[in-house]
């Protein structure tokens, strides 16, 4: 299979320079200021059990030419609508995208724009980030690609995407309901990223204040709510593991928004936070700690773009 992999940030580099190393067809699209870089010293991968560098092949917007098998997009959400035109030219009659962005929006922007029979659900965990050389450095073990048909089936094609990616350093699995679990890792991503923003410190600092624990309940129980507005079928099972780890008072748990915040960098508040306001504003819910998660990272948001 040809795989072009959208983006060769943490999350697409890592993905994609495992895909490399096993030996496997892989073309990064990629803007020219980290084309130049990427040229020069190659990507190198600083995970947590080896480090690697590999030679990618890249290509540029201006240069595409050829349709792929498999297109992979890794960028942040607010980068979405002008790299859909970008990467317009490799997506063929068969070719199947897997969006690994936050959220659930995108995906309904990509199926409008390439047909719903183009796009897989999609989502990854990984905690990585780029140094200041453009290396990607892995700061956990987890190294999650979840990817399945939106309707739950086992086609044919998504059997054979999922053999493909099977690969060492990457944990890839088919999901049989591919929907849900991109729900569940919003809940998820939102309630951490909200809640260490707002609150500008890391999970484990949160717990450890006074009524912390008791904010992380009322975000997470609001959060829920949204989502369920938003046509995810709760399990309660997933809910109280979502409570429970986020109430440990050693965690050091945080978000790549939270991250990016940290180092005065653009953030998808509006894919993250923004889209839930929506949601619990359309069904008439009262969400006053989400909506001022989401207030609070407009404002953040608002100052560097005047920076």
């Amino acid at each position: 299979m040809r795989i072009l992999v959208v983006g060769a940030g943490a999350t697409g580099g890592y993905f994609g320079a495992r895909l490399v190393q096993a030996g496997k067809d892989v073309t990064f699209l990629v803007r020219e200021k980290r084309a130049e870089a990427l040229k020069k010293s190659g990507l190198r991968v600083e995970a947590k059990n080896e480090s690697f560098t590999i030679q990618p092949k890249l290509v540029l917007a201006s240069e595409l030419n050829q349709t792929y098998d498999v297109i992979i997009l890794t960028v942040k959400g607010f980068s979405l609508e002008a790299v859909l035109e970008e990467f317009a030219p490799a997506v063929g009659a068969q070719t199947l995208i897997i969006p690994v962005l936050n959220g659930m929006r995108h995906l309904e922007i990509i199926q409008q724009r390439f047909g719903k029979e183009r796009a897989l659900g999609g989502l990854c965990r990984i905690n990585a980030t780029l140094d200041e050389q453009g290396q990607v450095h892995q700061m956990t073990a987890l190294n999650e690609l979840i990817y399945g048909e939106v309707n739950g089936e086992r086609s044919e094609r998504a059997t054979k995407l999922d053999a493909e990616l099977q690969v060492a350093g990457i944990s890839a699995r088919l999901s049989d309901d591919i929907i849900s679990e991109m729900w569940e890792k919003w809940l998820f991503l939102a309630s951490v990223g909200g809640i260490a923003c707002l609150m500008r410190g890391n999970i484990g600092q949160v717990a450890r204040a006074e009524g912390g624990v008791e904010f992380i309940e009322a975000f997470v129980h609001e959060m829920v709510s949204i989502v369920v507005a938003g046509g995810y079928q709760e399990r309660a099972s997933i809910t109280a593991n979502i409570i429970k780890e986020l109430s440990q008072k050693d965690s050091i748990q945080t978000t790549s928004m939270y991250r990016d915040m940290i180092k005065g960098l653009p953030v998808e508040a509006d894919q993250i936070l923004g889209d839930l306001v929506a949601i619990a504003k359309k069904a008439g819910l009262t969400t006053p700690l989400v909506n001022a998660a989401y207030s609070h990272m407009s404002v953040y948001q608002e100052s560097i773009e005047k920076e």
